[in-house]
């Protein structure tokens, strides 16, 4: 078995016990690796809430994320079980942390204009928890100056990226945009959900610098 297949360790006890996470799911092949990811999270005590963008529910079905988290998986904001959260909003206002995973590079590019056309997007851009990227896409597209840019620009406004790593692509390159394998991913959560210091903070709204600000109020 190669180091890139090589399984998750098994839960040592409810270490995330009483932690929220959110796994945002858009749509890119890597999505496959985050059912793992979810499962071991869960099995560590998490509770975990999985959403996704429409077009990730053509590479992982919502049912798999359902059976594995054992919670409703929203694809749309108009699923409205809670008639007072119209767009899951408030979903991020109880987690410890929301995962984007994969983060593809329409999902970077959304968070960092500010763009909300669809569910991930509205919630990255509304989380009042801190948002973790994992990067998948190709190559050619991980290194495009617009891409990086939209990277550097959210990382300093106080995101916080996991990868992406080198390797074997699904467009059959060799190269970086390859999203971190779920061993990886789950290790520096982990940390972050127990080690304080290693948590991102949440984007403060109020303190951006004067050319980031956006609206009359600020």
């Amino acid at each position: 078995m190669s180091e890139q297949e090589t399984s998750l360790p098994a839960a040592t006890g409810q270490v995330l016990g009483g932690r929220e996470v959110i796994v945002a799911v858009s749509g890119g092949i890597a999505a496959y690796k985050v059912a793992e990811l979810v499962s071991k999270l869960v099995q560590r005590g998490a509770g975990v809430t999985v959403v996704m963008t429409e077009s990730a529910t053509k590479f992982v079905t919502p049912l798999t994320f359902q059976t594995l988290s054992g919670r409703m998986v929203p694809t749309n904001t108009w699923d409205l079980p809670d008639s007072s959260d119209v767009q899951h909003i408030a979903l991020t206002e109880k987690a410890d942390l929301m995962v984007v995973a994969p983060a593809t590079a329409n999902i970077i590019a959304k968070a960092a204009t500010g763009i909300c056309d669809e569910l991930v997007s509205t919630m990255i851009n509304a989380a009042a928890c801190p948002v973790v990227f994992c990067p998948a896409m190709n190559n050619l597209m991980w290194t495009n100056p617009i891409t990086q840019e939209n990277v550097q620009k959210l990382t300093r406004l106080g995101y916080r990226f996991i990868g992406p790593d080198d390797g074997w692509l699904a467009c059959r390159n060799t190269g970086p945009g390859r999203m971190s394998e779920a061993a990886k991913i789950l290790d520096q959560v982990m940390s972050m959900l127990t080690n304080p210091a290693t948590m991102p903070k949440t984007v403060d709204r109020l303190c951006l610098p004067p050319n980031e600000r956006g609206g009359k109020g600020l």
